[in-house]
């Protein structure tokens, strides 16, 4: 199993430029094989991997993820072939259909069949990627536009890597069986490694119905870590963040982290998070987190822990498993950096 960085939503506006890039190529020098950038409202991720390019030489960059909703299926496809090239192939694209509070309140697309969007988006972005013409008639997507003086165009530019490797983001069980039908990769966030081995069979399934072979789709879990001897602190540097993605990531009706949370059997206390979150409290949202439900959508704890569900992790399937660090300096996060690297090995 491999290590993977995340560098979230602000990416080099978190800190200074020159500390993030410091962090990825500390990241590098440890081994890890990618590093991945993640879409709010705010940073893109395609101009901070292009940027990342010019000051690394063997990591991968990736998009993690990607909202279909903000760019058209050929606009992903052209800036995928660009970092590709700039980086001399190593661009992996990782897309996701986000909620209603991003599609709808940030980009103005409505939230409706998202799965047979992101199925008609995925084939757009391949055939332009693999240099054909792009006709497609599908449920969501149209090339060219029908009865108009368009016509199909080809792509002038190729990716070096040949195919790219698009990973989809997926937590529930139709959306994985998506990923497992048409992706190089799937990105579940914040599973624990006991729900990422039983939604496994969701993967396979959708992997059959395609005729695929399931070993050859990654699996490369997303989730917040921190390495600490006192186990307790540890969890009180994830719990902020974590509050923020079951209470704010999505509406109230709308929110996959909080709904995981639920199907884990976390959901009294994934409501209350939700609804103080919702009513301005921040503090007592995080204060609503117990430490089961801390420990069951992070890796966090002392080395014994988190070796031990490093190890579970691999047991369950991933082939990769993605970090996000939530220590407090940026040399905190680079001894977290070599800490993990130390514990997977």
């Amino acid at each position: 199993m491999r290590l993977g960085f995340s560098i979230g939503t602000l990416g080099p506006v978190a800190a200074t430029h020159e500390a993030q890039l410091k962090l990825v190529r500390e990241a590098e020098r440890l081994g890890y094989d990618s590093v991945w950038a993640s879409e709010g409202y705010g940073v893109d991720p395609v101009t901070t991997m292009a940027w990342l390019a010019a000051g690394t030489e063997r990591i991968n960059l990736g998009t993690g993820v990607l909202q279909v909703s903000g760019r058209t299926a050929i606009s992903a496809a052209m800036a995928a072939a660009t970092v590709d090239r700039l980086s001399g192939g190593r661009f992996l694209l990782g897309l996701g259909a986000s909620g209603p509070q991003v599609a709808e309140g940030w980009h103005g697309h409505r939230y409706e069949r998202p799965l047979a969007h992101l199925r008609d988006y995925v084939s757009v972005v391949r055939t332009a990627l693999d240099g054909r013409p792009v006709e497609h008639d599908g449920p969501e997507i149209v090339l060219p536009l029908p009865d108009s003086r368009g016509k199909a165009l080809s792509m002038t530019v190729s990716p070096v890597r040949k195919p790219l490797p698009v990973h989809l983001a997926a937590m529930g069980p139709k959306a994985v069986e998506l990923a497992g039908e048409i992706a190089d990769g799937w990105l579940p966030i914040h599973f624990p490694p006991e729900h990422l081995a039983d939604t496994m069979e969701h993967l396979r399934a959708g992997a059959a119905r395609a005729g695929r072979d399931v070993t050859r789709v990654e699996v490369s879990p997303m989730v917040m870590a921190m390495v600490d001897d006192d186990a307790d602190y540890a969890r009180d540097l994830i719990r902020p963040m974590l509050a923020l993605y079951l209470g704010g990531m999505g509406s109230r009706g709308v929110n996959f982290y909080n709904r995981l949370a639920h199907r884990l059997g976390f959901g009294p206390a994934a409501t209350r998070v939700q609804d103080a979150y919702f009513d301005g409290d921040l503090g007592e949202a995080v204060e609503e987190l117990p430490d089961d439900l801390v420990d069951a959508l992070s890796l966090c704890g002392t080395p014994e822990r988190v070796r031990e569900r490093l190890a579970a992790y691999r047991k369950a399937g991933a082939t990769r498993l993605i970090v996000g660090l939530n220590a407090p300096t940026v040399d905190d996060r680079a001894e977290q950096l070599g800490w993990l690297a130390e514990l997977s090995s």
